[in-house]
């Protein structure tokens, strides 16, 4: 087993299989999430797949990197729960089951401590918009946008977790990027109606303060 860490687990060293889980937490939930759209069913899938893992760590010989080996495990974990879903008539779509945030978003975004309220507020909103439309995307797209904007993994990294051509990974992703560019212009045009927007309170305090003038 070429991979010290995964030796160690192996052995039956619990403090480095929490090593392990500590590294890639953050990065697995997002992939499952991106398949599963729902936080406690991607907390579920990640844990399931976890023990998974300690229990197969065994058979683990580094042919493809520990890091891709898990994945792999947590995309195949999260895709069981759709088909169960899909069997319950609780259907999530998911394109790409024949080969295969919250804080989504928020990790490439500075949390200043001098914001204001109205600011951290505002960017709260735009998380949770941008997080919404990622979620409407086809699944397929969708959870290869996460793995490579949200995640940053290569091209490479990505086809080896997903079991697809590098060339599929690029043309989901310009795909995706498409999409969540069209969804979001919509977004921004619904909302450029009411910019700055005069009516109700504002309107009522400075025809009043008029009139008091006058």
């Amino acid at each position: 087993m070429p991979d010290t860490l995964a030796a160690r687990i192996a052995a039956g060293d619990h403090a480095a299989f929490e090593s392990l889980m500590r590294s890639h937490n953050g990065r697995l939930f997002r992939i499952a999430r991106a398949i599963l759209r729902d936080d406690a069913e991607a907390e579920d899938a990640l844990q399931d797949a976890y023990l998974d893992a300690y229990r197969r760590i065994g058979d683990f010989r580094g042919d493809a990197q520990l890091a891709t080996w898990l994945t792999r495990i947590v995309i195949n974990h999260a895709l069981m729960r759709v088909r169960r879903q899909r069997r319950h008539r609780s259907v999530v779509p998911f394109e790409g089951a024949r080969t295969s945030s919250g804080e989504l978003l928020a990790a490439g975004i500075e949390d200043h401590a001098a914001e204001s309220p109205t600011d951290v507020a505002m960017r709260g909103e735009v998380r949770r918009l941008l997080e919404r439309r990622i979620d409407e995307l086809p699944g397929a797209f969708r959870t290869v946008f996460v793995m490579r904007e949200v995640e940053d993994m290569t091209v490479e990294e990505t086809a080896a977790a997903l079991g697809i051509p590098a060339a599929t990974v690029r043309s989901r992703l310009f795909r995706a990027r498409g999409l969540l560019r069209a969804s979001l212009a919509q977004d921004v045009d619904a909302a450029t109606v009411e910019v700055f927007g005069f009516a109700g309170e504002r309107c009522d305090r400075i025809v009043a303060r008029v009139l008091e003038r006058i």
